[in-house]
């Protein structure tokens, strides 16, 4: 996947649709964690987790915050911003099909009452 769609690079999606950084990324809505925490909380192998971490931040998904000698995962707010953006334009057109429905059905439904 390559390429954006208002506003969205759809390769985050690609990123995850991988169930481990789907967990790192629920893990880290709670806040920042080391790849220890990750690594332990998913038990995962510490580079297996920095694996997965590695194609989040390289998705734009997670930032780095190095600490002393610690170095902090967190999510970056911005990509799922676009994501719920994308997610509510569709709601949009679902609501304005669903209204033009229900006047669709209103009209079927005046039209019976005159043909009575």
């Amino acid at each position: 996947m390559s390429g954006k769609i208002l506003g969205m690079d759809v390769s985050m999606l690609g990123a995850l649709a991988e169930p481990n950084r789907m967990a790192i990324v629920e893990l880290l809505r709670d806040g920042p964690l080391t790849v220890g925490e990750i690594a332990n909380r998913l038990e995962l192998s510490q580079p297996h987790a920095s694996k997965h971490l590695k194609v989040l931040s390289n998705n734009g998904i997670v930032e780095v915050k190095p600490e002393a000698n610690r170095r902090f995962y967190k999510l970056r707010p911005e990509p799922f911003q676009a994501l719920e953006y994308w997610a509510t334009s569709f709601q949009k057109d679902m609501e304005r099909r669903l209204d033009s429905l229900d006047d669709y059905v209103k009209e079927l439904q005046n039209k019976r009452k005159i043909d009575e």
